[in-house]
């Protein structure tokens, strides 16, 4: 779900500006899962740019604020979203910690970096959702480490159907500053793409892992 509109219209066209997300439905991308895809999302570009790595902060600690009250600590999932969850957590006054995909194999071998107590609440900074799966994983981690995990905030999500199973499943509240169905209808109003573009790019979202084989 996206925090509102006015929001998510303009998370669209910061990432559009930028390059941070590209469309390109007659040469697409390939996932590292494999998956053919006429969009890519990088998210960590924003970092790059003061004006908009700030709205990101501001929109987040704001609307953070607004769903949970002012949680103990701010939680980024590695790597992705480390860098704008420690700007999150600086601009509220709050304690960080970040999330590997998996523990260290050596030294403490810890998952959750950082100083985190048991009974803490959190909550989780992400870049992009496409699954779910390794952003579920990382609240997992927090979980077993003593969190009280209040939900997840994101950058953009795809919306999957398969995402939305995931969080009703694991009872993890998602909230994002954009959406896949926003930015379309913006891209298509910028001109960024035609209106037979945009029929495409709904298409895939449909059976992503089987579009363009």
């Amino acid at each position: 779900m996206i925090f509102n509109t006015d929001t998510a219209k303009k998370t669209a066209e910061l990432l559009l500006q930028i390059n941070a997300i590209k469309l390109n439905p007659k040469s697409p991308f390939t996932w590292a899962s494999g998956w053919k895809s006429p969009i890519y999302c990088d998210n960590r570009i924003t970092l790059s740019f003061p004006p908009i790595r700030n709205y990101i902060r501001e929109e987040f600690a704001r609307n953070i604020e607004k769903l949970y009250g002012k949680p103990d600590v701010i939680a980024g999932v590695a790597t992705g979203a480390i860098g704008i969850g420690m700007l999150v957590a600086e601009y509220m006054g709050l304690p960080f910690v970040y999330v590997r995909p998996e523990p260290k194999k050596h030294g403490r071998q810890n998952q959750v970096e950082g100083f985190l107590q048991k009974g803490q609440t959190v909550v989780v900074v992400e870049d992009l959702i496409s699954t779910g799966n390794s952003s579920l994983q990382a609240v997992e981690a927090l979980k077993a480490a003593g969190a009280n995990v209040k939900g997840m905030v994101a950058i953009f999500t795809y919306g999957f159907d398969v995402s939305a199973e995931n969080f009703k499943k694991a009872n993890i509240q998602l909230n994002t500053l954009g959406n896949y169905d926003t930015l379309l209808e913006l891209a298509v109003a910028k001109q960024y793409i035609t209106e037979q573009e945009q029929e495409t790019l709904s298409a895939w979202r449909k059976d992503p892992s089987a579009w363009g084989n």
